[in-house]
């Protein structure tokens, strides 16, 4: 069984997974409330399971980008988890999990996520064999002023608010398509499937050296890697 945690903005989400898929998963808006509801939300989804932590086989957690302090309670806590149990630990990339969720439209996946104060982080993907492949770089921009381009019909995943969807929707109407407002919801069932393919296939980080993945560059609406 491996658990999924994912702390990364300020929507909170974890799962438990196994090879029947997932056997529970919570997503809710913790805001500034991580360090005192994952841990006991933990344990209550190990216990509607009928489940111990030493039963898990495996931890994997989103490493980024998005909060600092969401991404360092998420990474601390599954390091902890998996250096008291022995278990392996799996990061994954939080933009990685939003192109996933999203599924494979059959063309570009512009996945979104909060960065605060105004400002998203955003990547470009397309799919291969059911599986999202990121071009280019992260990009740190302010959503008010992000105006890319569309060379071809593009579905724009995650964290868009009401605001930034009318302002995309404006940009190109018959090119842009914008994920609803319950399919943007983070899920770290999404999350555990990418890293149980990891598990099977022995594949896990380095416990030591894994680190969340920080956007330091300006903010501006021109360095999206879009069109």
């Amino acid at each position: 069984m491996l658990l999924a945690i994912d702390t990364a903005t300020r929507t909170a989400s974890i799962a438990l997974y196994d090879a029947t898929g997932v056997l529970a998963e919570s997503s809710w808006r913790a805001d500034n409330r991580h360090t005192i509801e994952t841990a006991p939300a933990i344990a209550g989804m190990l216990r509607t399971v009928g489940r111990g932590a030493d039963a898990l086989r495996g931890v994997a957690v989103a490493t980024g980008p998005g909060s600092f302090t969401g991404l360092r309670i998420g990474l601390s806590m599954a390091k902890g988890l998996c250096l008291a149990l022995a278990i392996p630990i799996f990061g994954v990339p939080s933009l990685d999990v939003v192109a996933y969720a999203a599924g494979d439209p059959g063309g570009p996946v512009l996945a979104v996520l909060e960065a605060g104060r105004g400002r998203v982080c955003v990547a470009r993907y397309h799919h291969e064999d059911g599986w999202p492949v990121r071009e280019g770089e992260i990009a740190l921009v302010r959503a008010s002023e992000w105006s890319p381009t569309f060379a071809e019909p593009t579905l724009v995943a995650g964290e868009v608010s009401a605001e930034l969807a009318e302002h995309l929707l404006a940009l190109d109407s018959d090119k842009v398509a914008i994920s609803s407002l319950a399919g943007s919801v983070r899920r770290a069932g999404y999350l555990a499937e990418l890293a149980w393919e990891r598990l099977i296939a022995g594949e896990g980080d380095n416990l030591d050296t894994l680190a969340p993945i920080y956007l330091h560059q300006p903010a501006s609406g021109t360095e999206a890697p879009v069109g």
